[in-house]
């Protein structure tokens, strides 16, 4: 039997995220779509286990996109819901520590909220865009992907992420993406980045 992978928990109710993010969106995108990634992934992942024991290297390879998909909108979803919080808990709970750390990488956080949502903004179709740390070089960096596309590809530990697929706002933004990343930065959590962060520096 292969491991079975389980939709967590949200960190927050269905409408705490309210006015950015509207109660029905949070809803439809948890239990329809993260949901079916989960689902998907563990069928591919039984599939795979069972092609496994026959030596079926053949249908193996070929669900390797499926696990891929399915397992990269699972991994960014979990993170993407962990940095999200309510509007009264967000945005002035950064650190002096943290916003230093962004300063220096970015100049000013202003400037950093300005190249993120260019980032965000400019993903061609489906995709992602992640404020990560570079444990190479020791330094913050913004990466996006396409799809569901993670970071480990790219040698870069994630700290935050948006979701920039259109079920992650056409409902309440419709067309608007920037709108919706421009305000998404009122209900970050970022005490939750931050503890990513300190566990990679430790």
């Amino acid at each position: 039997m292969a491991t079975q992978y389980q939709l967590p928990k949200l960190p927050f109710a269905y409408d705490s995220l309210q006015p950015v993010i509207s109660e029905e969106i949070i809803k439809l995108h948890y239990e329809k779509h993260h949901k079916s990634y989960v689902d998907n992934l563990n069928k591919a992942m039984q599939s795979y286990f069972d092609a496994q024991n026959n030596n079926d290297l053949e249908t193996m390879i070929q669900l390797q996109d499926a696990i891929s998909f399915n397992g990269g909108g699972h991994l960014n979803h979990t993170l993407f819901w962990g940095n999200l919080t309510a509007p009264k808990s967000s945005q002035v709970n950064i650190s002096k520590f943290f916003l230093n750390v962004i300063e220096k990488d970015f100049t000013s956080f202003d400037t950093f909220k300005e190249k993120f949502n260019t980032a965000a903004t400019n993903v061609k179709g489906s995709g992602w865009c992640f404020l990560s740390y570079n444990l190479f070089f020791k330094r913050l960096e913004i990466k996006t992907t396409l799809n569901h596309g993670i970071l480990k590809s790219f040698s870069l530990e994630p700290l935050m992420v948006v979701d920039v697929w259109e079920h992650a706002y056409y409902l309440q933004y419709m067309n608007r993406r920037a709108d919706f990343v421009k305000e998404i930065w009122n209900i970050i959590n970022w005490e939750e980045v931050e503890k990513r962060y300190n566990k990679l520096i430790i």
